[in-house]
C-alpha cells in the first residue's frame, strides 16, 4: 500500500510544527511544505527585535486563555493537550536553550531567533520533509479518497492537508477556503499602533514611560504597562494590548478614536491632588522641573508641565493652586485623539478568520472536511503581545500533527 501524504500550506510556526512533528511522529508519512514566498520562518526570524520570543510562562490553562482576545474557549481543550511547558521542553530537548524574562516571556538564551529557526530547519531536514518555496497553493478540490491541489507550479495529491496561512487582510482572500464550505469571520487588523499627527507629544519620540494606564474613551478597554513615544503616536505592551482587545471596535471607528492617558496610575485625579499639596508643602523651596516625584522620564515630566502652562523653574510652594489642579488633571488623564493606526508586517495580526465552531479544538481537523486540518492564523484566534500567538502556532501544529500521524495507513 503507498506511503500517505500530508501537505502542508505555509512555512511558519505552525506549517513547520505540524510538518516536522507529522514526520517524526510517522516515519512512513510523506510531507510536503509549500510556502509561497521565498522566505521560510520570517515571523519567527524577526519576531521579538530578532530574538523571537518562543512563548509565554503561563502554565496554568485557566489564565493563559485569558491572553487571547478571540478563541479562549477553543483554547481550552488544545493547550491541555500542548502547552507552553510542552514548547520549552521540545526545544530544549533538541538542544535549544530557553531563559524566562521578569514579564514572563520566553526567548532563546542566545536572544538569537536563528537558535529556533534552525532548530526547526534541523528537524525538517532529519525527518525528510520536502520543502518547497515559491509556490502559492491557487485551489484545493476533494476527491473520493484524496485531495488535489493546484499550486502556482505543480499540482499535488494528498490524504491529508494542514492550512497554515497566516491572517488575510482581506476576506476574499479566504475563498479557495470558503469553496470548500467553510465560513470566515471578517478580518481586521490586531496588534498595532496609534497615530497621532502632528501632536506635540511626538516630539519625545523613544521615550518609554514604564508604567501608564490607557483607557479608550466611550469604552470598558483599558490596559496598564509600559508606553512608548513614537514619531507618529503611541505604541508599546499596553498599546499594542488595547489594539488587540478592541480590534473589532476600533476598526468599526475606523481608527478614529479619544484615549485617556494616566501617567501615574497608582493615583486618581483625586488623591494625586492631595498628594500634591502636601508635596508643595514638603518641597517648596525646591524647583518644580528638578524634583519629580513620581520617577516619570525627565523628558516626559517637563512635557507635561508646559502642557498645564507650568513655568519649570518655579520652585512647588510658588505653584498657584490652578495650576496645580490643571497638572493633576494632566497626569492623571491626558487626553489625545487617535487618527489612524500603523502595523508593522513582522508585527501585523489579524483577527478574524475560519470560524472555530467549524474545528476540532482536540484535533485541528475541519468538521466539514475529513482529512482538512487547520493551524496558527488562518483560524479566528489570536492573542496579545507576549509569545501567545506563537504558542497557539506551535500548539495548533502539534495537536494536528499527533492526529495525522495516528490515522491508520
Amino acid at each position: 500500500m503507498a506511503n500517505k501524504t500530508l501537505l502542508v500550506i505555509g512555512g511558519g510556526a505552525a506549517g513547520f510544527f505540524c510538518a516536522v512533528n507529522a514526520a517524526r511522529m510517522d516515519a512512513s508519512l510523506r510531507v510536503i511544505l509549500l510556502e509561497k514566498t521565498n522566505k521560510l520562518l520570517s515571523k519567527v526570524r524577526v519576531s521579538g527585535g530578532g530574538r523571537c520570543n518562543v512563548t509565554h510562562a503561563c502554565f496554568r490553562v485557566s489564565e493563559l486563555v485569558k491572553k487571547y482576545p478571540r478563541g479562549e474557549k477553543f483554547l481550552q481543550k488544545s493547550f491541555t493537550a500542548f502547552s507552553p511547558a510542552d514548547t520549552m521542553h521540545w526545544f530544549e530537548e533538541r538542544g535549544v536553550p530557553l531563559k524566562t524574562e521578569t514579564d514572563g516571556r520566553v526567548f532563546p538564551v542566545s536572544d538569537d531567533s536563528a537558535a529556533i529557526v534552525n532548530c526547526l530547519l534541523a528537524e525538517a531536514d532529519r525527518y525528510k520533509v520536502d520543502l518547497r518555496m515559491g509556490e502559492e497553493v491557487k485551489s484545493i478540490q476533494r476527491q473520493p479518497g484524496h485531495w488535489e491541489i493546484t499550486s502556482s507550479k505543480a499540482s499535488y495529491t494528498a490524504d491529508y492537508i494542514f492550512v497554515a496561512t497566516g491572517g488575510f487582510p482581506k476576506a476574499e482572500q479566504f475563498n479557495w477556503l470558503t469553496a470548500l464550505g467553510h465560513t470566515i469571520e471578517k478580518p481586521v487588523p490586531s496588534l498595532y499602533t496609534f497615530n497621532l499627527p502632528k501632536h506635540s507629544i511626538t516630539t519625545l519620540m523613544g521615550l518609554v514611560a514604564p508604567d501608564a494606564l490607557v483607557k479608550i474613551a466611550g469604552t470598558k478597554l483599558v490596559e496598564r504597562g509600559p508606553l512608548l513615544v513614537t514619531h507618529w503616536g503611541m505604541s508599546g505592551p499596553v498599546i499594542l494590548r488595547l489594539s488587540a482587545w478592541g480590534a473589532r471596535d476600533l476598526a468599526a471607528k475606523n481608527w478614529h478614536f479619544e484615549i485617556v492617558v494616566n501617567w501615574t496610575p497608582t493615583y486618581n485625579e483625586n488623591s494625586l491632588r492631595l498628594f500634591l499639596q502636601e508635596y508643595r508643602q514638603q518641597k517648596g523651596a525646591q524647583k518644580i522641573r528638578n524634583k519629580n516625584p513620581f520617577e516619570l522620564p525627565q523628558r516626559l515630566w517637563e512635557w507635561l508641565l508646559a502642557e498645564a502652562a507650568i513655568d519649570a523653574e518655579l520652585r512647588w510652594a510658588d505653584l498657584p493652586a490652578k495650576a496645580q489642579n490643571l497638572l493633576a488633571k494632566q497626569l492623571t488623564g491626558a487626553s489625545f485623539s487617535v487618527q489612524g493606526k500603523t502595523t508593522f508586517k513582522e508585527e501585523f495580526v489579524t483577527a478574524g478568520g475560519i470560524v472555530l465552531p467549524e474545528v476540532d479544538p482536540l484535533t485541528m481537523q475541519s468538521r466539514l472536511q475529513p482529512g482538512l486540518y487547520f493551524g496558527g492564523e488562518v483560524l479566528d484566534v489570536d492573542g496579545i503581545t507576549g509569545g501567545f500567538n506563537f504558542q497557539h502556532a506551535w500548539t495548533s501544529g502539534w495537536v494536528a500533527a499527533q492526529q495525522i500521524a495516528a490515522c491508520p495507513n
